[in-house]
């Protein structure tokens, strides 16, 4: 499966976007998709996940309340709505499937995007 992270930009701080992650190459209704960000000198780090039958979400710490991660499994399509940005979200977002289980180790997804860019100004 193939996927294509979107949506990324620059944004003030308080402000608000929405990243998508559209597979291509086999649906993605049988995967966990999950969004990882890595800022400049940092870990990749885990930031949001969601089962292939939308039942259950997980959340770090860090965007929990401001974050919401959901998918349309009929557009092939995952979605990271973040609310009430800061400038310690600024990263490059990556979005991540794997089979069966949400993790939050980064080596173990099969499949990734390429990443876009998010950077909040204060």
């Amino acid at each position: 499966v193939q996927l294509q992270a979107s949506g990324g930009g620059l944004v003030q701080a308080g402000g608000s976007l929405r990243l998508s992650c559209a597979a291509s190459g086999r649906t993605l209704d049988i995967y966990v998709v999950a969004w990882f960000r890595q800022a400049p000198g940092k870990e990749r780090e885990f930031v949001a996940g969601i089962r292939y039958d939308v039942t259950t979400t997980y959340y770090a710490d860090s965007v929990k309340g401001r974050f919401t991660i959901s998918r349309d499994n009929t557009k092939n399509t995952v979605y990271l709505q973040m609310n009430s940005l800061k400038p310690e979200d600024t990263a490059v977002y990556y979005c991540a499937a794997r089979p069966v289980t949400v993790l939050t180790t980064p080596s173990l997804y099969n499949y990734w995007g390429q990443g876009t860019l998010v950077t909040v100004s204060s």
